[in-house]
């Protein structure tokens, strides 16, 4: 339990830094008081990481060693995309991701005028980030954790996790994505992803 607990923590807390996510957070704490902000982001993720952790019990079905060959392959695979993809990045901040959220909130339709603010700005932060880590690489991770893991301590640190960056986000998200190098947390993304396939590929073999 006490491995997937820190699986979990880690591989979330490293990659949602600075990600679309993260930004939606961020900027939606700018103009909304924080705390409904935080309500709303940190529900959507906690519910994400339950789904994930579902599916991923629904995947564990399978024959183990299916199961043990996918764990490793996807893990590596996105350890070697995430380090590719940062090889390619310039050595900025993470720019590009902030230009992503501020656009998915043009986009958007608020509601806060329509039903109450408290609710309207709860809602509202739910649904953007929802929608925004559904398919993400975090997402896969989890399912992919809770496959081969205890699927409460990978809901445990996953979740944590999750709260961990959306506490930094609402609460200073535009100092520390102005000094965040996406270029290096892809990077040391990357490199837990292809630690951890590698620990699966050695610990079951």
């Amino acid at each position: 339990m006490l491995t997937a607990f820190t699986a979990g923590l880690l591989l979330i807390t490293i990659s949602e830094l600075g990600d679309k996510t993260f930004c939606i957070a961020m900027l939606l704490a700018m103009r909304y008081p924080r705390r409904w902000v935080f309500a709303g982001v940190a529900t959507a993720l906690a519910t994400m990481t339950v789904l994930s952790v579902l599916v991923g019990q629904a995947v564990s079905l399978l024959p183990k060693s299916y199961l043990h060959a996918a764990e490793v392959v996807l893990f590596l695979g996105f350890g070697g995309k995430l380090l590719y993809d940062a090889y390619r990045m310039p050595k900025s901040t993470s720019s590009d991701e902030i230009e992503a959220a501020e656009s998915t909130l043009r986009e958007a339709k608020f509601l806060p005028k329509r039903i109450g603010a408290t609710y309207g700005i709860a809602l509202q932060s739910f649904a953007l980030t929802f929608v925004a880590e559904w398919g993400d690489r975090t997402q896969f991770a989890t399912i992919t954790l809770a496959a081969a893991n205890n699927p409460i301590g990978v809901t445990v640190g996953a979740i944590l996790g999750h709260l961990i960056c959306a506490a930094i986000a609402v609460l200073g998200g535009r100092l520390v994505a102005g000094r965040i190098s996406e270029r290096t947390v892809t990077a040391i993304g990357g490199l837990l992803f292809i630690i951890f396939g590698l620990v699966a590929a050695i610990s079951k073999t």
